[in-house]
């Protein structure tokens, strides 16, 4: 019997490779015997699992040695808290882009100092920062960005110079859509639930050197060190999450590495762009220099429009596109695994429907 899909444009949970679900399934009921889900994470079946996926973290990325990889429970918002908690002694530096880069301002605020160092608030978040327009105290704990912005549909065009400053970054809607260069970073989190897997885990990338920089006593639960001396198994780590991701992983290698990935990437948001660029209906959000891979966000005139267009788009299988209320209109979340056909297909509706407007 065959699987009937639809083009699943959520920003997240956001769509998995079909070859990733299959294999999923095929190994909920038996794997050596019994069930993914019943594997202990003390088992050598688990630990082959949680080395495969670290190594396969470090091959995509080009992680030195000098980085560890960690697999923890939650999503990325977790780290709002834990990253002030295990970093921040005297003050932290932001960028503030979106709804995200705001919450992790408000949790390090419950910890300690910060500054603001660049906001587009009052522009409703069109952009990201110039390189000049980031002036970083040097004697900051840590500054941190969200390279990507998943409400508004803006991304960094170009990671900034933090010298000797830790650069911190939420990159939960665009790991792994792009060769990156990661020794420019000391701690990237990001939730799984956009490029690496389904809901309910968080990879962490953290420099050595913050491993020894803990600034107050804090519960072992929340310091990095701890997750870190025992390789993501201080405690019961969620198993079948970070098989999952694994088999994303491993999807990403099938597919060529990040270098193909970010090909497609490029050719998907191009497509929209491009029929964005060329209408006189739509309204892209994101200024021209600031735009997303990932997430794609647009305006039609009139909520009447909008409401027809999000209509008339699930009857022909594409799902998803409502935009967040903060920005209203269309969002079209195209990450890793999304498809291309579907982008061809949400592009040859928006031309439909422009000409019948």
């Amino acid at each position: 019997m065959g699987i009937s899909r639809v083009y699943n444009f959520n920003p997240g949970p956001a769509t998995l490779p079909l070859s990733v679900l299959q294999k999923a399934q095929q190994t909920f009921m038996e794997f050596g015997g019994m069930s993914i889900l019943e594997i202990s994470h003390r088992s050598k079946e688990f630990s082959g699992i949680i080395k495969r996926a670290e190594t396969l973290v470090r091959e995509h990325l080009g992680l030195p040695a000098n980085y560890r990889v960690l697999f923890l429970q939650g999503g990325a918002s977790i780290h709002f808290g834990m990253v002030p908690l295990n970093l921040l002694k005297n003050r932290a530096d932001f960028s503030i882009t979106g709804h995200w880069s705001k919450r992790a301002l408000e949790e390090a605020n419950h910890v300690g100092e910060t500054r603001v160092i660049f906001t587009d608030e009052e522009g409703n978040f069109t952009r990201t920062p110039n390189p000049g327009e980031i002036k970083i105290d040097a004697q900051a704990d840590y500054f941190h960005m969200t390279t990507n912005n998943t409400i508004f549909g803006t991304e960094y065009q170009e990671i900034p110079d933090t010298g000797d400053v830790p650069l911190v970054a939420d990159m939960s809607s665009d790991i792994l859509s792009k060769r990156i260069d990661v020794t420019k970073f000391a701690l990237i989190y990001a939730g799984a639930q956009k490029n690496l897997g389904p809901a309910g885990i968080s990879l962490v990338i953290i420099r050595d050197d913050l491993l020894e920089k803990l600034p107050r006593d804090i519960p072992t639960m929340f310091t990095y060190r701890a997750h870190a001396a025992k390789k993501s198994l201080y405690h019961t780590p969620p198993t079948f999450t970070i098989y999952c991701l694994m088999l994303v992983l491993e999807w990403i290698k099938e597919r060529g590495g990040i270098e193909s990935v970010e090909k497609i990437n490029h050719e998907k948001a191009k497509l929209i762009y491009d029929a964005l660029d060329a209408s006189s209906l739509y309204e892209p959000h994101a200024d021209k220099d600031s735009r997303s891979l990932m997430n794609i966000t647009f305006r039609l005139r009139t909520d009447d429009l909008t409401d027809s267009f999000i209509e008339g788009a699930a009857k022909r299988d594409l799902v998803g596109l409502k935009g967040h209320r903060s920005v209203g209109g269309i969002r079209a979340s195209v990450y890793n695994a999304f498809p291309i056909e579907g982008v061809k297909e949400l592009v040859a509706f928006m031309k439909e429907f422009e000409r019948k407007a």
